[in-house]
């Protein structure tokens, strides 16, 4: 099976994602970080107003199998989270690039990404693991 990692958007070697609109961050985690952890059974995001530091943690996912922590690809404050995925946390899992996005991010600094990885990058590093 190949590994879906849409090319607009930039990845951490944590594999949290970011898709850059504008001064907009939308911040979720990689269809790959799904598999790993299995079925979704909780997700803790930030607050609204809460500010987001450059990789500090910003919240949690649980699966069955394990509580991983999510780190910040970009410090910014969040304008907006997605608590559907609180509510229903499957729906990260199901769509973890489209309605599964956790938390929106009003950003400090674009050049912050600059040692994100692109798709292509992100692609090679998770086929080895």
């Amino acid at each position: 099976m190949a590994l879906e990692c849409p090319d607009d958007l930039k990845y951490l070697d944590t594999h949290e994602y970011v898709r850059l609109d504008g001064e907009i961050a939308t911040i979720g985690i990689s269809g790959f970080a799904v598999d790993q952890l299995g079925d979704l059974v909780f997700v803790e995001l930030p607050e609204i107003g809460d500010a987001l530091i450059k990789g500090e943690t910003f919240g949690t996912i649980e699966s069955v199998k394990a509580v991983e922590e999510m780190y910040a690809p970009i410090s910014g404050t969040v304008i907006e989270r997605n608590d559907t995925t609180i509510e229903s946390p499957e729906l990260v899992a199901d769509d973890p690039y489209g309605e599964g996005w956790l938390v929106k991010v009003r950003i400090n600094n674009p050049d912050e990404l600059i040692d994100a990885l692109s798709a292509d990058e992100y692609r090679v590093q998770v086929e080895g693991e």
